[in-house]
């Protein structure tokens, strides 16, 4: 996987640019695969039998059996998918709530309270102060009226990894479905539906090196859920609709780089983080890594900056050719403080104060030690144009 250089680029958890190879495979297939998949004759078939390397890709990306993977158009879709299938299909049953926690993405938070405005139940469950998810906690919430536990993989803004297969198998004593949002983890972490003892799963192509408006959601063979969307018999009567074949064909090209280069990329990523915030807590005082109690994806990394508003110390930096972000891409242009950072009993000013670096491929350890040169003249100055005149009250 060849980038070309895109060594001011620290937001890869927002997106990812797309593989070279990746956008070889796709052009090829928007000229060459153009039939619809669900058409019997040749054009048709070719395209499925291009689908199908493509979920064979991605299942084994995962430890899935293809046929278990659902194609969607994103990790929002399929998140969608999985709890209000999960609630429309058990709710007969008497299962009307759903658990998950305060640091999820919002395509999970504000589905489920979405779900709340049509009657059903929502338990948030609370994280510790390095945003984990404790299964004692877990525990005492669950019953026999869950119908699904929904909680993520890796989180999207500090990156730490929840205890999912433990927590699965609470839920699974209690007879609820367990979800993750794997779309922080997967192409970046080892992930193994199996291994972690759940029943769905979600991801998204663009947030390890593949097109945008592809995703994925693993389904275990013996799970049925409530179709999110009616039509046609496409991908095995659970999702209607013409599939984007050129986008899968990528998708699954992206899959197939990242089940390859996935254990030397995680360590040189997470080398490359462990740099940066050395470099960072050494040179710029009141700084503090948020989460690093943690265990955490090895490419994220979220820094308070005591004294500066987030906001300001993301525009100075994309001045100097540097892009981060101050929390989830989906939530950017909001005043409020990180929920995630609040939801781990920050402070309001640590809570406003954070940046998210996220490093990938493109990135080598000289824009590492370039983006940490400039780092501390910015905190400076930024901090003196907010510093309270002599006598002034605070």
């Amino acid at each position: 996987m060849i980038f070309r250089t895109v060594s001011g680029y620290f937001d890869h958890n927002a997106t990812t640019p797309v593989a070279p190879e990746v956008v070889e495979a796709v052009a090829r297939a928007l000229s060459e695969t153009y039939g619809n998949a669900s058409s019997v004759h040749a054009y048709g078939q070719r395209a499925k039998a291009a689908l199908d390397d493509a979920r064979g890709a991605l299942a084994a990306l995962v430890g899935a059996e293809p046929a278990e993977v659902v194609f969607t158009g994103s990790g929002t879709e399929s998140d969608n998918f999985a709890l209000r299938g999960s609630v429309e299909a058990l709710s007969a049953r008497g299962r009307r709530r759903v658990i998950t926690t305060a640091i999820e993405h919002e395509a999970v938070l504000n589905t489920a309270r979405h779900l709340v405005k049509r009657g059903f139940e929502l338990t948030v469950l609370p994280v510790t102060s390095d945003g984990i998810v404790t299964v004692e906690g877990l525990r005492g919430a669950i019953g026999p009226d869950v119908a699904l536990v929904s909680i993520m993989h890796a989180n999207n803004e500090i990156g730490t990894i929840q205890p999912v297969a433990e927590l699965a198998a609470v839920a699974h004593e209690h007879g609820a479905l367990m979800h993750t949002d794997a779309v922080q983890s997967v192409g970046k972490i080892p992930v193994d539906v199996r291994t972690l003892g759940i029943d769905l799963l979600s991801l998204s192509g663009h947030k390890f090196y593949g097109p945008k408006g592809t995703g994925a959601l693993w389904m275990r063979r013996s799970v049925r859920l409530a179709p999110l969307l009616t039509g046609g018999r496409h991908e095995r009567n659970r999702r209607a609709g013409t599939e984007n074949v050129p986008g899968l064909i990528g998708l699954g090209v992206a899959a197939t780089l990242a089940a390859r280069s996935l254990a030397v990329e995680s360590d040189r990523l997470s080398g490359l983080r462990d740099r940066l915030e050395r470099q960072v807590l050494a040179t710029v005082a009141g700084t503090i890594v948020n989460g690093v109690g943690a265990p955490r994806v090895p490419n994220t990394s979220n820094i308070g900056f005591t004294g500066v508003e987030a906001e300001s110390l993301l525009i100075a930096l994309d001045l100097e050719g540097f892009a981060v972000s101050t929390g989830s891409a989906c939530s950017s242009g909001t005043l409020e403080p990180s929920h995630v950072l609040k939801a781990m009993h920050l402070p309001n000013g640590r809570a406003q104060n954070a940046i998210r670096f996220s490093l990938g491929a493109g990135n080598t350890a000289e824009d590492v030690d370039r983006l940490c040169a400039v780092l501390p003249g910015i905190v400076s100055k930024l901090r003196s144009l907010t510093r309270l005149p002599a006598g002034a009250r605070p």
